[in-house]
């Protein structure tokens, strides 16, 4: 290869072929067209990267959505998304009700972000209160005082102080932002400010902090720390209030009781007569002074020093007045409870022990008419108090007025044995079988009379006979002819003195009534 000979030279541009176009024009080419085929190619490089940014935005939207509608999917399954009261007969809806949406993770989402980018005046209100109240610029603190002092003085004030605020906190700094003062340089002599001529800058406005932003962080830090301080406050208000009015300390909480009841009827009569004024102002003035850091560290000594050491024997002593002058000893609510021992007859004319059921079973009872069998337990053992009740009473007790019971449920058709064994006999009529149809009844009831002492029948005539009503009779079992009329089925009455108990437990067998 001779020296003359040129050397070929290989250039590397991250740009594609158009590059090697512009290289190969000709020298008389005009440097505005090549300057603008650079500015389309870069113009197409610029939209083929918006197109794909566009594209990966898309499809980052389209996996988001897809995700947040299966963990809605699976927060359908688990949280209830409507009310059950609504769907409720009786739930009548008023007409001028809004419908609010049900829950949904996107909506819960999106009304999260607004709320945090709006919350943002709140906690700076906080933190003005925060500041105003721990005396961190005494002439602020000092300024409410007097302000308050005012209100408690003259309480027709508080008429006024909405509107001053109004103008003092929103008009008046809103006027100054249109119209600001000039700037203020070293030769100017004149420090006065000038409310004439047009406004000069724009009018404030309130606008949601932008998401992603300081703010917008700063809101969530601050709306994170609420919601601990507001748990916490809720816990320790719950663990002093608690104790003292949800009655688990009986005699602690009557005494909380009696004092309010007194303390509320001497209010009744003489709050006229409180200097109201004075004693809002003695509160807001020690509440307010409270949050002086030198009042704090002074009463820190004194809760330790003086408060700290005394409140065991305090408590000790209201403890020991408590017992002293606080006596419960009503006795348990009690209540007497009832079931019915039911024997049936058989074919040997034997009676037989069948059960033990809260029902008496008697002729016309629903239990008889529609199951035709009783229901209940076996033995005595089986049949169990109540529910929320507990046996007072070891035994069980023959209930010896019969005819009592009888009378009050207004039953029809037995027959009252008023001696021995207290036993309530059905009555069978003409034209009805034996044990065999112990349980089917006719269509009316009646009963037998005689002479005698020892059983007492009720009921209607029956059996073809016309319907006579039959008053309580005395009838004689001498001559056996009661044994003829009596029915299948037989019952007495037994009750039981139940009192009510702290807990419900499992229950088993037959419930007492």
């Amino acid at each position: 290869m001779d020296e003359d000979d040129s050397i070929p030279a290989i250039r590397i541009d991250p740009a594609d072929e158009h590059a090697d176009e512009l290289e190969s024009l000709p020298d008389n080419h005009d440097p505005t067209q090549k300057e603008g085929a650079r500015q389309r190619f870069r113009r197409h490089k610029s939209a083929l990267k918006e197109n794909i940014k566009k594209a990966q935005d898309k499809a980052s939207e389209t996996s988001a959505s897809v995700q947040d509608r299966l963990l809605e999917k699976l927060l359908q399954q688990v949280i209830p998304l409507e009310d059950p009261s609504q769907n409720r007969p009786d739930a009548a809806t008023p007409t001028n009700f809004v419908e609010r949406p049900p829950f949904n993770i996107t909506t819960m989402s999106n009304n999260f972000r607004r709320f945090n980018a709006r919350i943002g005046v709140v906690f700076v209100f906080q933190a003005k209160v925060i500041r105003l109240l721990s005396w961190k610029q005494w002439s602020h603190t000092l300024s409410f005082l007097a302000v308050y002092t005012f209100v408690c003085l003259d309480p027709y004030l508080l008429t006024v102080l909405p509107l001053a605020i109004l103008l003092l906190a929103i008009l008046i700094p809103s006027f100054i932002a249109r119209h600001p003062a000039p700037p203020t340089t070293i030769s100017s002599d004149s420090y006065t400010y000038s409310t004439s001529g047009p406004p000069i800058a724009p009018a404030p406005t309130v606008k949601p902090v932008k998401e992603l932003s300081k703010d917008f962080f700063r809101n969530m830090r601050d709306l994170q720390n609420c919601m601990e301080d507001f748990s916490r406050l809720h816990d320790q208000i719950l663990s002093i209030l608690t104790p003292s009015t949800n009655f688990s300390n009986e005699p602690l909480s009557s005494t909380l009781f009696l004092f309010l009841v007194v303390t509320a009827a001497f209010m009744f009569i003489a709050s006229h007569l409180m200097p109201w004024r004075l004693i809002f102002l003695i509160i807001g003035w020690t509440i307010t002074s409270l949050g002086h850091p030198t009042i704090q560290r002074q009463m820190l000594t004194t809760h330790t020093t003086i408060i700290q050491p005394r409140s065991a024997p305090l408590a000790s002593q209201l403890q020991s007045f408590i017992d002293q002058d606080i006596i419960l000893d009503s006795a348990p609510e009690t209540r007497e409870v009832e079931i019915f021992e039911l024997q049936r007859r058989t074919r040997a004319g034997e009676w037989e022990h069948w059960l033990f059921s809260s029902s008496p079973f008697d002729p016309l009872s629903s239990m008889r008419m529609d199951a035709g069998r009783p229901v209940g337990c076996r033995f005595f053992e089986d049949v169990r108090a109540p529910r929320g009740w507990e046996w007072s009473e070891k035994k069980w007790a023959l209930d010896l007025w019969s005819r009592e019971w009888v009378e009050e449920r207004i039953i029809t058709g037995v027959e009252v044995e008023t001696e021995g064994e207290r036993w309530v006999y059905d009555i069978r009529y003409e034209g009805e079988g034996g044990a065999d149809a112990g349980e089917g009844e006719g269509e009316g009831s009646g009963s037998g009379s005689g002479s005698g002492s020892g059983y007492n029948s009720i009921g209607r005539a029956g059996g073809g006979k016309k319907g006579l009503t039959i008053s309580w009779e005395e009838g004689s079992d001498v001559d056996g002819s009661w044994d003829g009329r009596r029915g299948d089925w037989r019952r007495r009455r037994w009750v039981r003195m139940v009192k009510r108990r702290y807990e419900v437990r499992g229950e088993g067998g037959e419930d007492a009534k």
